[in-house]
């Protein structure tokens, strides 16, 4: 592993004014609503973090309203997206008529969905509620993603719904879980995504927490993460698809090369969620002990507002491997969903990149 250039100090020193700013700020840019915890597939890595049983019941879109407009009040909804999520966002019927009234409001969304019930039919009809933005999974080619997905015909599905997007001109990426079976065929999962018409790809591994843990062909070993982080910079470098790694923690002479931007938790500090059972929250990946409030009993400008302190001052993590670690200042102790309920941390990424410390 190469040491930081002179570049990228430079260039981390202004994040870390940056980071310092939001925090201070925390202007509002992504709200995400886990709308449902219903689904329709299987999914080997879902559920490591559940603290809420699947047959809970959706969020009336009226209780998420009542947020929208406190936030409107507030804030400019132009400049905050709403990302609808799940579950299967696509399991409520009436995720039309939500997206329209979020759209009546002022505000932009999206949403994450497994692709299973994307029909030209259903494509359309969000389109015409004001969707803007699309993630769609896909975890390999098809022996790969059916593997994950739990679901024979899962690939089949998630393959049209991008082939059905990329026709529609809309922003949106595809997303990839990369583990030890699909990991061999990235290339291969590339050049169909190209042939697809896919744009953005964004790539992410698992952290090691409840079936995941327990779980070997889902983690990737450290000589393979090395070996991601050049595959991501060579591809890049490529530039026949625009590919980056997700928020997965600092991670030293890469950073600036696998991502449009230098790593920061933006949990609470830009990102916010409301999770099915009205808990607010930084983003869905993180334990509920970092709830901050909740829509049903707290007001949630002032929850915005006034609390998040974890998220915002990361000094209480300062602890264990962390107390003594030079890349602290840029690192802040990695990302809040990377810490379990006693704010210990389950995976550093340096580690994984063999960086001393």
């Amino acid at each position: 592993m190469s040491p930081l250039s002179l570049k990228q100090r430079l260039a981390l020193e202004l994040n870390r004014s940056f980071i310092k700013q939001e925090a201070a700020q925390h202007p509002l840019t992504q709200l995400f609503w886990e709308c449902t915890l219903r689904c329709n597939m299987r999914c080997r890595h879902c559920g490591s973090d559940c603290k809420i049983s699947t047959v809970h019941p959706d969020m009336p879109f009226a209780d998420f309203e009542k947020v929208l407009l406190r936030i409107r009040e507030a804030y400019d909804p132009g400049k905050i997206l709403i990302i609808l999520s799940g579950g299967e966002p696509l399991m409520r019927d009436d995720l039309a008529v939500c997206g329209r009234q979020i759209s009546r409001l002022g505000f932009p969304w999206g949403l994450v969905s497994n692709g299973r019930l994307m029909s030209p039919a259903r494509i359309d009809e969000l389109l015409k509620a004001g969707m803007r933005t699309a993630t769609i999974s896909l975890d390999g080619l098809e022996e790969d993603h059916n593997w994950m997905r739990g679901i024979p015909d899962a690939y089949v599905h998630a393959v049209e719904a991008i082939r059905i997007l990329a026709g529609k001109g809309i922003a949106f990426d595809v997303v990839t879980c990369v583990n030890r079976r699909n990991f061999s065929r990235l290339d291969e999962l590339k050049e169909l995504l190209i042939s697809l018409g896919v744009k953005r790809w964004r790539i992410f591994t698992i952290f090691p927490v409840g079936r995941a843990a327990s779980d070997p062909e889902l983690q990737i070993s450290v000589s393979q993460y090395r070996e991601l982080m050049d595959y991501i910079v060579a591809t890049r470098k490529e530039g026949r698809i625009h590919l980056s790694y997700g928020c997965e923690g600092f991670l030293g002479s890469y950073e600036g090369k696998v991502r449009d931007h230098l790593f920061s938790c933006q949990a609470g500090l830009s990102i916010a969620s409301v999770r099915i059972d009205g808990a607010i929250s930084g983003c869905n990946s993180i334990r509920s002990h970092y709830d901050q409030g909740n829509i049903y009993t707290d007001d949630f400008i002032d929850v915005w507002e006034n609390r998040f302190g974890p998220y915002r001052d990361h000094s209480q993590f300062r602890t264990q491997e962390c107390a003594a670690c030079k890349w602290w200042k840029w690192c802040l102790g990695n990302g809040m969903h990377l810490r379990d309920e006693q704010g210990r941390l389950i995976l550093c990424n340096l580690k994984r990149l063999e960086f001393e410390h």
